[in-house]
C-alpha cells in the first residue's frame, strides 16, 4: 500500500477542524444572542468558549504534528490518550462548570444536531482507500457511516425542531447511531493499525489514520462529536423529564 501522505490531506484535515471549530463557536454566539444575555456575559462565556476550544485544538495538533501518535507494531497504540482524555474532561467540565450547563440548556437541539454535517469530511476515508492508502475494513464502516451521519444532522434536527410525529424517536436513533458509527471507526481503526492490537490489514496496514494530520480525526473531531451527541442525548431527556415531573406535581396537587 502506498503510504506517502498526498498533498491535498493537511489542508482537507486543518481546514475542516478550524472550519467545524468557527461553526460551533458561531452557533454559541447566535444561541447567547438569542438569549438575551448581557453583552459583557455574552462576550466573557464566547471568549471562554474560545480559549478552551483553541487550547484543545493545539493540544491535539502538537504531539500529533510530533508522531506521538504514531502506531508502531512493536508497541501498545498511543491514540486512546488522545481520544479519551478530552471525552472524560468534557463530562467533568460539564458536571463541574455551571456556565457549560446553562450554556448547553439554551442552546436548541437544532444546532447542536446539525452543527455535525461536518461529518462528511469523513468521505476523505474512502477517497483515501481508493488510492490505495487505507484498508478496506476500516475505510469503509468508518467513511460510509460519517457520510451518513453528517448529511442525516440537519434532517434529524430540522424534524425535532419542528415537532414532526416521531422525532424525538429519530433524534435518538441519530444519536445512538452516531455514537455507534465512532465506536465502529475506533476499533477498525485500532484492529488494522500497527500495534500489538492489530488484527486485520496485515497486508494493507492502517499506517495513515496514526500520522498526522489524519490523526486530527480521532484525536479532535471524534471527542468533539462524541461530546455533542451525548449534549443531543442529556438536552432531550431533560425535555423529557420535564413534562412528566409537572404532571406528577399536578397530579400531587389534585389531592
Amino acid at each position: 500500500m502506498n503510504n506517502v501522505i498526498p498533498s491535498y490531506l493537511s489542508p482537507y484535515v486543518l481546514i475542516g477542524s478550524v472550519a467545524t471549530i468557527a461553526a460551533v463557536l458561531f452557533g454559541l454566539h447566535s444561541t447567547l444572542k438569542g438569549a438575551g444575555l448581557p453583552v459583557r456575559e455574552r462576550r466573557r462565556v464566547i471568549w471562554s468558549s474560545s480559549a478552551l476550544l483553541a487550547a484543545w485544538f493545539f493540544a491535539a495538533l502538537l504531539p500529533s504534528w510530533l508522531g506521538f501518535y504514531h502506531g508502531v507494531p512493536s508497541r501498545i497504540p498511543a491514540i486512546q490518550y488522545g481520544l479519551l482524555i478530552p471525552i472524560v474532561t468534557g463530562v467533568i467540565l460539564y458536571w463541574r462548570w455551571p456556565m457549560l450547563r446553562r450554556i448547553i440548556a439554551l442552546a436548541p437541539q437544532k444546532w447542536i444536531v446539525s452543527v455535525q454535517a461536518y461529518r462528511v469530511l469523513g468521505l476523505i476515508f474512502l477517497i483515501l482507500y481508493a488510492g490505495g492508502r487505507l484498508p478496506g475494513a476500516f475505510a469503509w464502516p468508518a467513511g460510509v457511516g460519517d457520510v451518513l451521519v453528517g448529511l442525516l444532522a440537519p434532517v434529524a434536527g430540522i424534524a425535532y425542531t419542528r415537532g414532526w410525529r416521531g422525532s424525538a424517536g429519530l433524534l435518538r436513533a441519530w444519536n445512538l447511531f452516531g455514537i455507534g458509527d465512532l465506536v465502529v471507526a475506533v476499533t477498525t481503526g485500532f484492529l488494522t493499525s500497527p500495534s500489538q492490537l492489530q488484527l486485520l490489514a496485515f497486508d494493507r496496514p492502517n499506517d495513515l489514520i496514526s500520522a498526522f494530520p489524519l490523526v486530527m480525526i480521532p484525536v479532535f473531531l471524534v471527542p468533539l462529536s462524541v461530546l455533542l451527541h451525548l449534549a443531543s442525548l442529556e438536552k432531550l431527556r431533560q425535555t423529557e423529564t420535564r413534562p412528566r415531573v409537572l404532571n406528577t406535581a399536578l397530579a400531587g396537587g389534585a389531592f
